[in-house]
């Protein structure tokens, strides 16, 4: 039998929002079993709490955001991802502000924040996701989808499709397990054009985005070095593993063609209420 986890012990990061720009000082806490992934509001009085859970999505511009006991969160699918990656089940998430740290625009520092914490086996029973029948979610207009269907494990393979010449269509199929995810998917960062850069800080978005933490591209090339060739098909693997977790722990491969946090919580929303 497989039981929930916790982590081992609290957990601290300090920096600042992608979108906000605020500072925002984090700690990752221990919880009892069945209490899942839990936002709360340290700033706010009484010091609400946001469960991260598909039913709590209002939101999918430039980011996945939760809503609940009148606050919300956003930016959280970078944290999502390391949960699910590091089979996390249950975490208190005490944040000082409405966004999470973006570190260095990728997962990566919350994976080895949680590594370092440590992960505590409970008592009670995982209630993982196994995935009995396909569930898909189109965008025929742009022609795009996401689907999840029946696989022994976790999987994801996810083909993106861009105009631009530097990237065009990249494709990554892995097997997610945590040796995986450290190495290949947890380092890929947020890739954001240059020419949409002022648009964006414009509607109030990226506004703690720097060459420290997205990845810049225009019309020459890239602003910053890559991690990887396919960075970006990886950072999009990245934050579907972290839209989905909102469902809960999934046991299925997903399979998407140009995905977002639209398209991607929208697909955690129907796993969800498929199973009442």
């Amino acid at each position: 039998m497989l039981r929930q986890t916790t982590l081992a012990a609290a957990a601290v990061y300090t920096g600042v929002g992608l979108h906000s720009g605020q500072e925002v000082h984090m700690v990752l806490k221990p919880a009892p079993a069945d209490t899942g992934l839990v936002f709360k509001r340290m700033d706010i009085d009484g010091q609400p709490t946001i469960k991260a859970v598909a039913a709590n999505v209002t939101s999918t511009l430039r980011a996945t955001t939760v809503e609940e006991n009148g606050c919300k969160v956003f930016t959280i699918e970078h944290l999502m991802s390391a949960f699910h990656a590091m089979q996390i089940d249950n975490c208190y998430i005490e944040i000082d502000a409405e966004e999470p740290p973006v570190a260095d625009g990728s997962s990566l520092a919350f994976f080895k924040l949680m590594q370092e914490a440590g992960v505590q086996e409970l008592t009670a029973e995982r209630r993982e996701i196994v995935i009995d029948k396909i569930y898909r979610i189109d965008d025929e207009e742009q022609q795009r989808f996401v689907m999840v269907l029946p696989y022994d494990g976790f999987r994801v393979s996810f083909t993106s499709v861009n105009p631009h010449k530097l990237i065009g269509i990249q494709y990554e199929n892995f097997a997610i397990n945590p040796e995986t995810y450290e190495k290949e998917i947890a380092p890929a960062r947020t890739i954001a054009y240059e020419k949409e850069i002022e648009a964006l800080q414009k509607m109030g978005l990226g506004l703690g985005g720097t060459l420290e933490s997205v990845i810049v591209y225009n019309d020459e090339g890239w602003l910053n070095p890559l991690h990887y060739e396919d960075e970006l098909v990886r950072h999009k693997i990245l934050d579907v593993i972290g839209d989905l977790r909102l469902a809960g722990p999934i046991r299925g491969h997903v399979i998407a063609v140009a995905s977002g946090h639209a398209l991607n919580t929208a697909l955690a929303k129907e796993i969800q209420k498929s199973l009442g």
